[in-house]
């Protein structure tokens, strides 16, 4: 059914559950600075808020609003900075 995750002292949280693409996870990230793991291809869409994302290999940060959307590869880290509550949808690919 759905299995619930949090993350960073309660700062992110998410619920995961599975869609017809494969598994996926919603969820919401507080004001702070973060920085994720991969285990698979992921595709982030950002529900509200924003996001600015620092991928790896990049030296710098780019800023994704509300409606857009990022992926990252499998086996890399990379930072996320969160300037205003935000929520979030991630397929894994």
């Amino acid at each position: 059914m759905f299995k619930t995750n949090e993350y960073f002292d309660g700062k992110v949280k998410s619920i995961a559950f599975t869609t017809k693409e494969g598994p996926a996870t919603v969820g919401v990230m507080a004001i702070g600075e973060y920085e994720f793991g991969t285990d698979s291809i992921e595709i982030m869409s950002v529900v509200s808020g924003s996001m600015d994302i620092k991928l790896p290999g990049s030296a710098k940060w780019k800023t994704f609003p509300a409606g857009d959307s990022f992926e990252v590869d499998k086996g890399v880290k990379f930072g996320v900075r969160i300037e205003t509550e935000t929520s979030y949808l991630c397929l894994y690919k």
